[in-house]
């Protein structure tokens, strides 16, 4: 419980991304796609589908990646490490850059965002295809630190820039009890990065 002289950590979305086609999925040994990543202000999210508008949207029944998020803060020690490279977050190909939240705490977890359900379903694992996208050490270094994948479980929207306190708009308290990725388990309060 927080006194009166504490806050509670905020959580902010930073950037939405969507992008109509496959740059890099499904490109094994072809060159990389030339589809544009888009920024916008907000996005659409549909419940077991994924955001309107984006490549993934329908991909297949149930798929774990309906959704992907990325951590501003990794970012910046990714660009750190990357120097005198300086990739934009776009590269990444990530839909979400928030900021203030440890997203590997979220593995396994349903969460609520700006009134929108998930449910954090794996590591979005980088691949071979983050060198030419981001850089020469991106793929190794990025390994455990590549983001959050995530099923959409309410529709709605998410905005960026709109800070909330993880005490109220965003909130997490249990654990995913989804037989399709084997998590369960008793819930736990969630961390906020440093």
């Amino acid at each position: 419980m927080l006194n009166r002289r504490q806050s509670a950590p905020m959580f902010r979305i930073r950037q939405i991304f969507l992008s109509p086609g496959h740059n890099f999925f499904g490109h094994h040994g072809q060159p990389a796609g030339s589809h544009p990543i888009v920024e916008v202000a907000s996005a659409e999210c549909v419940a077991g589908h994924g955001l309107r508008g984006d490549r993934f949207f329908q991909q297949s029944p149930d798929y774990k990646g309906q959704i992907t998020f990325f951590s501003a803060e990794i970012f910046d020690a990714l660009c750190a490490h990357l120097r005198p490279l300086r990739p934009t977050p776009a590269a990444l190909r990530r839909n979400v850059l928030t900021e203030g939240i440890d997203l590997n705490t979220l593995i396994g977890r349903r969460f609520t965002l700006q009134g929108v359900e998930f449910a954090g379903t794996e590591e979005c694992r980088p691949c071979y295809w983050m060198e030419q996208a981001v850089g020469a050490g991106a793929e190794a270094w990025l390994r455990g630190r590549g983001g959050l994948r995530c099923r959409i479980l309410s529709d709605g929207w998410l905005h960026r820039d709109v800070a909330v306190d993880q005490n109220g708009t965003f909130s997490s308290s249990e654990r995913c009890a989804d037989d399709s990725t084997g998590i369960t388990g008793a819930g736990a309060a969630l961390g906020a990065s440093a």
